[in-house]
């Protein structure tokens, strides 16, 4: 819960910076303008051949990240409130993921060699003690099959089976949550449509007339909130599955680890070794 909150607010600060940076890059722009709207206008100043050339300048530096910014802006204050919203909370359960799959990696064949060495020379309390001092999910299965050393193998291969399946249902706490986020985006994106749309006829009811002045608003929040329910699903997808491929690495390691250990228990039950 604690890295969850952390990463709540680094996602919520990165956003926030960048929508500061966008008012003030705004500001700026509203200040140009303002100076140069003096008893000359910008056309009589600079011509208008060089206007355009200065407007095409500015647009190929903004780039598509300043176009988002503006139309996000441009969209529906309620529903892309709430699709950012949803892109904080997304972010915030990826962060966090990644966090915890990130630490939970270890050097498993160094581990698992410094557990056999200790076997070996019959000192399990030694190999207990590295496993119970080593974090990670990897750690925790051997460690559970240590403390069941002194038993019979299936006894030993049915606690780490069992505990493995525990330890892989942590990987993917909070999985669902992300996959909620990818699905709710565009579907706030979607109902932002319908909501432009019924603007739109709002609209046309109210002036008898279909021009397309009339109806280019509402067609307009309704085709914002689409993209950028859309965009912020993609971008959660990306780091789904990024942590999905995180768990299947950790997972495949558990079980390789598993399978080592129970190798290197039944080879020194074979030598006669002393129960823990």
């Amino acid at each position: 819960m604690k890295r969850f909150f952390m990463a709540l607010g680094f996602a919520g600060i990165l956003l926030s910076g960048q929508t500061i940076a966008f008012a003030q890059d705004t500001s700026a722009q509203s200040v140009l303008v303002d100076t140069t709207a003096g008893d000359l206008t910008i056309e009589e100043m600079v011509g208008e051949d060089d206007l355009a050339a200065l407007e095409a300048m500015a647009l190929e530096e903004q780039g598509l990240h300043w176009q988002l910014k503006t139309k996000f802006v441009e969209g529906s204050p309620f529903y892309m409130s709430l699709v950012a919203i949803t892109l904080v909370l997304g972010l915030a359960l990826c962060i966090e993921r990644i966090i915890y799959l990130t630490l939970a990696e270890i050097k498993t064949r160094k581990l698992l060699a410094d557990i056999d060495k200790h076997i070996e020379n019959n000192d399990v309390e030694s190999a207990k003690a590295i496993c119970r001092d080593t974090r990670g999910p990897v750690a925790s299965v051997c460690y559970q099959g240590l403390m069941h050393i002194g038993d019979d193998m299936e006894t030993i291969e049915r606690s780490v089976v069992g505990y493995g399946s525990v330890q892989a249902a942590k990987l993917e706490r909070g999985c669902s949550w992300i996959r909620l986020c990818i699905a709710v985006a565009p579907s706030l994106g979607f109902l932002g449509t319908v909501i432009g749309m019924v603007m739109a006829f709002d609209q046309i009811q109210e002036a008898g007339d279909i021009g397309p002045t009339i109806v280019a608003e509402g067609m307009k929040v309704a085709l914002i909130t689409t993209i950028f329910g859309i965009i912020v699903a993609v971008v959660l997808q990306v780091f789904y599955n990024f942590i999905i491929s995180k768990i299947e690495h950790l997972t495949l390691q558990m079980e390789d680890s598993a399978i080592t250990l129970m190798d290197i228990i039944g080879k020194w039950k074979t030598k006669g070794g002393c129960k823990a």
